[in-house]
């Protein structure tokens, strides 16, 4: 999804892209890395392989880790062994949600599931480079929450949506192009790029069904309610502290988008 976008965000911006497909290039295995990566001789290796299924990482640490961090160490290690820089999109959810104000890039981490410890190990292995936390993802090339919500809506009148974590909605065709422009300044270290704005899951379902026009009732729960396996922070919107850090969209531009690209299922 992120690495589609990312592609025509650099192709866009003028840039020569070589992008590597996971079946071509595992992020897991070490000789692959630094075949690919010595193939290329870019400026920049920019590793959008993740494991992302939240939930499920909670009974398969183990393999979060092997891809979100060991992954990350290969990427990192193979750059800077070509004489190049890594890009290695993170996560709010190696925040624990408790702060009442945005996180800021300065602000101590503390994940509280599998998923937000195997990204922070990601993020460890790529020290050096390029660090870019950013939310709850959106984009045309994958699986994403708005794709869900249009989905359920096909079948149903009402709808239970978790209404006390508060976030960001990023749509990934507004994040690639952030993430090219702090590629092309040459940033290092951590920073945080993620819509404008803020919402619960509730409002950003209500949203979703204003713009597409459906009409659904969509009530609100607490996660407790939920039941979702792995816990998640209940407040994890982000802010920078470096002033040359781009600045998105809103998050409603951001579906606004999206919904204008999307190809309904």
């Amino acid at each position: 999804m992120l690495g589609r976008d990312l592609v025509l965000a650099a192709e866009r911006a003028g840039h020569e892209v070589a992008a590597a497909p996971r079946a071509d290039v595992d992020v897991t295995d070490a000789t692959a890395v630094e075949r690919a990566v010595q193939g290329a001789r870019p400026d920049w290796v920019a590793n959008c392989a993740a494991y992302t299924r939240v939930d499920d990482a909670e009974a398969e640490e183990a393999e979060a880790t092997r891809v979100n961090g060991g992954g990350a160490g290969h990427v990192a290690r193979a750059a800077a062994a070509a004489g190049a820089a890594a890009l290695y999109p993170s996560t709010d959810y190696v925040f624990d949600g408790t702060k009442p104000d945005d996180y800021l890039e300065s602000d101590p981490v503390d994940p509280l599931s599998a998923y937000g410890r195997s990204k922070l190990a990601g993020e460890r292995a790529s020290d050096g480079h390029l660090v870019v936390r950013t939310s709850w993802l959106f984009g045309t090339g994958g699986r994403n929450f708005v794709e869900t919500m249009l989905g359920l809506a096909a079948t149903r009148d009402e709808l239970r949506v978790v209404d006390d974590q508060v976030g960001s909605p990023t749509f990934t065709g507004h994040l690639a192009a952030g993430l090219v422009e702090l590629m092309e300044t040459g940033s290092r270290g951590v920073r945080h790029l993620s819509a404008q704005g803020s919402c619960t899951w509730r409002e950003f379902a209500e949203t979703i069904f204003e713009r597409a026009g459906t009409g659904i009732r969509v009530d609100g729960c607490t996660t407790d309610e939920f039941g979702a396996a792995a816990p998640r922070p209940r407040r994890s919107v982000l802010a920078s502290e470096h002033p040359d850090t781009p600045r998105l969209a809103e998050w409603t531009e951001g579906l606004d988008a999206y919904l204008a690209a999307r190809v309904p299922a």
